[in-house]
Order: C-alpha cells, then structure tokens, then sequence
C-alpha cells in the first residue's frame, strides 16, 4: 500500500482515503474508471456525463498479489494501455 499511495496524485490519494477507490484516465480514449479496493473485479468504467458506473472491468495479475500491487498495475496499465487492457479484460454489469 505504501507503493501505491507513493504514486498516486494528490487528488488521487484524497479520493483514495475518503471512498475507498480513486479515478484514473484511460491513456487512449480519455475515459474515467474508478479503481475500488482489491484484486479482482474492482475497476468500473465511469459515464463521463452523469458520473455513473458503465460497465465492471476484470482484469489482474496471477494470483498471490497483495490488493496495493494489483491496484498500482491496474492505475499503470490503463494510463499507459488502455487498449490493450481492454483487450484482455473481462467485461460483467454494475448497478447504476
């Protein structure tokens, strides 16, 4: 957690510690997702409009990872991949 924390921006990091999740923008099509607490099944993608939950993204690494590492690729993978992880994510609905 303390790796992750340390690359998180300010804004990112105030989030983080009032909700529990922050927000980061996917490098290729400016989208917002919203990266919750854990390991699998904790990205959502964010309606740029009304702010609402779109579609659940999960997408990790192999098992055995603390929630931090997971978190800190993800926030890496969709800044600086974002179509290749949307490529190998599995895609399953959220409530509005």
């Amino acid at each position: 957690m303390k790796l992750l924390r340390e690359w998180l921006s300010p804004e990112q990091l105030a989030q983080y510690d009032a909700h529990g999740y922050f927000d980061v923008t996917g490098s290729d099509s400016g989208r917002r997702y919203r990266i919750h607490h854990g390991t699998a099944m904790n990205v959502i993608e964010i309606d740029h409009i009304r702010g609402y939950p779109r579609v659940g993204l999960c997408f990790t690494t192999e098992a055995g990872f603390v929630a931090g590492d997971v978190m800190l690729a993800q926030k890496i993978a969709l800044e600086t991949r974002e179509h290749g992880v949307l490529a190998i994510a599995h895609r399953f609905a959220v409530n509005p």
